[in-house]
């Protein structure tokens, strides 16, 4: 399996004004994050507002993103799956058409709440059919299904598991057990944006950020100030960081990301499907402030809103 480190940007989906994916856009944004020292891109993310996308946009993203990836020589992961195994496991299965995708990043089933029982044999029967090496992202706030160290070191000893996005809201006895204990070959991706230079701290391999969708140069470096063991400036970096990432998710996820990109220029327009809505102006503001304030620490120039 792929070695999944550095960092990944879970990329929005950017649309037209009339409500179509902006193909361009979503393009130029993929390569702009490489650019900026990613290591990689997450396609069909929680960020991407993936759940509103028809098969057809869901298909078109990945087609666009596997170009990207296949250019670049970047590492693409695809989020897939729901809380039913059986569609789950097909999701996963139709990503080997795609052979840029390295994992598949799949959500700890949500809403039915199994048992950390039911979450093992969920992904044991995904992990079955051999075609993607899978994520597993932990996020017990939005799934509503708590899986402690033990279930996930269970987890880990899958052969086809390769990591896990780690988004537990804080770092706890589980986590600090969890960077104690995994098993050679089971990448930790911090996935909770404020907590991922702690994490980093502990060892993590890297994250998937999606505040990294701004100043992704200053993210890639943190990863790689705490793997080189230069610990002050990464915490003093990671401090500079923390502010930006509060002021994008002040409100829900992706809304100040994608107000934010268009005030840059970089997507059409700010718009997100229902049932999320636009971000207001002063939580745009704000992340704009915290953005400026990254750029100048770092010395580089800052780019004018429009």
């Amino acid at each position: 399996m792929t070695e999944l480190t550095g960092l990944f940007v879970p990329l929005i989906t950017p649309f037209t004004s009339g409500n179509v994916i902006a193909a361009d856009a979503l393009e130029r944004l993929a390569h702009r994050v490489l650019d900026d020292g990613a290591n990689g891109i997450v396609a069909l993310g929680t960020t991407a507002e993936t759940p509103t996308l028809t098969q057809a946009e869901r298909s078109e993203v990945l087609r666009i993103c596997s170009r990207v990836c296949r250019e670049r020589g970047a590492l693409l992961i695809a989020g897939a799956g729901s809380n039913d195994t059986a569609s789950s496991a097909a999701e996963v299965a139709a990503l080997a058409d795609y052979p840029e995708v390295c994992a598949a990043l799949v959500a700890v089933p949500y809403y039915s709440r199994p048992g950390e029982a039911g979450v093992l044999e969920h992904f044991r029967a995904i992990a079955s059919g051999g075609h993607v090496p899978l994520v597993v992202y932990n996020i017990p706030y939005r799934t509503g299904q708590t899986v402690g160290w033990p279930t996930m070191r269970r987890l880990a000893e899958l052969p086809d598991v390769a990591g896990v996005k780690h988004a537990v809201g804080s770092i706890d006895a589980d986590t600090i057990a969890m960077m104690a204990g995994r098993p050679a070959g089971f990448s930790v991706l911090g996935g909770e944006d404020l907590y991922v230079s702690p994490l980093l701290a502990l060892g993590a391999d890297g994250a998937i950020q999606a505040s990294a969708h701004l100043c992704t140069s200053a993210f890639a470096r943190l990863i790689g100030l705490w793997r080189d063991g230069r610990a002050a400036e990464a915490r003093e970096l990671g401090h500079q960081l923390a502010p930006l990432s509060r002021a994008l998710f002040a409100e829900p996820n992706p809304a100040v990301i994608k107000s934010v990109l268009y005030r840059l220029g970089e997507i059409p327009v700010p718009a997100l499907r229902l049932p999320l809505l636009a971000a207001g102006s002063a939580t745009t503001e704000a992340a704009l402030q915290a953005r400026d304030f990254v750029m100048d620490a770092m010395g580089s120039v800052t780019v004018v809103a429009r």
